[in-house]
């Protein structure tokens, strides 16, 4: 009996591994390429799947999913003769599972070395300040001949960036002192042009204020003169509507002469003919009141005493041609200037 049952274990064991073998589970976003004796059958695609066992055989499950793969810095030299260390990253996906297992022995090599290559080719015909400022150029050239290269694989080539460029040290130093110069030359100039318009905005402002205070000036002194004429006016019109004889008119000429006579520095004042007029008038007034008008002499001969009602002093003598000597109301003697006579 112990023969029979190691048999039935045996056989056991061989459907279930036959079990195995025969049900392939395939995850999604993946594919498995199927073998017959060494040959391609079929692809298995995501899900439950039945093969022949120990006839079929999964050769390769490949990701369908899409593929990150950063490259190692390669040195390119440049159309000015400059080697540069450049970084590249690639996207891409595997669109046919039984291409990438059979059109190629590995993708992921090919594409790296087609990345570099094409790089070289490229770089080559830029200058370094065209390399380092067309970063957007480089990526399309380069998408576009891996993803006509690598069409006959199974491979989709999604995008291509370059991770970094770096120059030699050398270079780099010169640039950061070029970069360096460039900022002071700018802030040099938004300095002066801050300086410039500060200037305009303030002579803007002190031509406003010089407009500003002329008109000012010039309403005040309108103002000015309107008051003084309406003045004039307003006394013209008093005088007149008085009605003031000659007796009041000669009084008030004779208040005004200690007003001419002010100042210490007044050594030398004329006396106009026509106050001899003026005060005739006067003369006669005051005469009938007792005396003379103090301090002057009106008659054309020798001056002699100025009145006998007044205390002003000497009135001087009276010259030639129409003359007349004044007494200062400070009891300073004013010197007199004969005018010459009128033919």
């Amino acid at each position: 009996m112990q023969p029979i049952i190691i048999v039935l274990i045996i056989l056991v064991v061989l459907v279930f591994i036959a079990l195995i073998k025969t049900i392939q589970v395939i995850p999604q976003a993946s594919a498995a390429i199927v073998e017959r004796f060494g040959r391609y059958t079929r692809t298995l695609n995501a899900g439950l799947n039945i093969v022949v066992p120990f006839i079929d055989s999964i050769r390769n499950r490949i990701d369908l999913r899409e593929q990150v793969v950063p490259f190692p810095p390669q040195p390119v030299i440049t159309q000015d003769n400059l080697v540069v260390n450049i970084d590249t990253v690639i996207y891409y996906q595997v669109t046919d599972a039984r291409a990438a297992t059979y059109e190629v022995a590995s993708y992921i090599q090919a594409i790296e070395q087609l990345t570099v290559t094409t790089l070289r080719n490229i770089i080559g015909g830029m200058d370094l300040e065209r390399t380092l400022t067309s970063r957007e150029e480089i990526n399309a050239a380069l998408r576009g001949v891996l993803d006509e290269a690598t069409g006959k694989w199974g491979i989709r080539v999604n995008r291509v960036e370059l991770k970094a460029i770096e120059p030699p040290t050398s270079i780099q130093d010169s640039m950061e002192k070029q970069m360096r110069a460039d900022r002071d030359k700018r802030a040099a100039i938004l300095t002066a042009e801050g300086i410039r318009q500060s200037q305009i905005l303030t002579a803007e402002g002190e031509k406003q204020s010089a407009i500003l205070r002329a008109e000012g000036e010039a309403k005040a002194s309108a103002l000015r003169a309107e008051g003084e004429a309406q003045a004039i006016r307003t006394v013209f019109e008093s005088i007149h509507a008085g009605d003031p004889d000659q007796k009041l008119l000669s009084y008030q000429y004779l208040q005004m002469l200690p007003k001419i006579a002010e100042g210490d520095a007044n050594k030398l004042w004329i006396v106009p003919s026509e106050i001899g007029d003026a005060l005739k008038g006067l003369s006669g007034a005051f005469g009938n009141l007792g005396g003379g008008v103090p301090g002057f002499d009106t008659s054309g001969g020798n001056g002699g005493n100025g009145g006998n009602g007044g205390n002003g002093g000497n009135g001087g003598n009276a010259g030639n041609g129409g003359g007349a000597g004044v007494v200062n109301p400070r009891g300073q003697a004013v010197e007199r200037r004969e005018e010459p006579p009128v033919h």
